[in-house]
């Protein structure tokens, strides 16, 4: 039996495309409920492993959908979304529609910034005065940020950031402006990304 992997929920036109996607499915499409629309591939499993690759596969099939056509509103799903049939995938969207929604209209015309402060080997660094620094010129131009873990001593700060698309050019500015500031920091700047930070819709995989 074919089951539907889902990378996003979306609200604008259907979409077919072939591409390199999740467990070796090369066609990407969309599977609808009124005017949702959830973006699948075909997968023989319910359970996918997260391999490197498929999990590079997710994130490439996401960004393809929020570049087409001057860009798209997508509510990114984590990796391992399947479901057996399209039915079930359909009741997932009817019961969770008002949610899809709300997650559509937050990140509608919006993209997700990543931003690492790393400090120099033995810098002796006022943490807090970075943190103050870095607000100061994000923090206007960002609609929404959220803190990530520092998972490492060095770790100034880790944050996301989610960045209207008219905004992007000055928040790279402004990211360059930090850079220039600090020599003994080091910048970490990634993204664009789906705005898996900002949404907070949650649904089960269905047998």
């Amino acid at each position: 039996m074919t089951n539907r992997y889902v990378y996003g929920v979306m609200d604008d036109d259907p979409v077919e495309f072939e591409t390199d996607a999740v467990g070796g499915a090369d066609r990407v499409y969309t599977v609808s409920h009124r005017r949702l629309n959830a973006v699948v591939s075909d997968i023989d499993t319910t359970s996918p492993e997260e391999t490197d690759e498929d999990a590079q596969r997710h994130d490439d099939v996401l960004r393809e959908i929020m570049e087409r056509d001057g860009g798209r509103a997508i509510v990114p799903m984590q990796f391992g979304m399947a479901f057996e049939s399209d039915r079930a995938l359909k009741n997932v969207l009817r019961g969770a529609r008002p949610a899809f929604r709300r997650a559509l209209n937050d990140v509608e015309g919006r993209i997700e910034l990543g931003l690492k402060v790393v400090r120099e080997e033995d810098a002796e660094i006022d943490d807090d005065a970075v943190e103050e620094a870095v607000a100061d010129e994000l923090e206007s131009i960002a609609a929404q940020s959220v803190p990530n873990d520092l998972f490492s001593d060095r770790l100034v700060l880790n944050r996301s950031y989610l960045v209207e698309h008219e905004d992007r050019e000055a928040f790279d500015d402004a990211v360059a402006e930090l850079e220039d500031q600090h020599d003994d920091l080091m910048f970490r700047y990634t993204g664009p990304f789906a705005p898996y930070s900002f949404v907070d819709v949650k649904i089960g995989a269905q047998q």
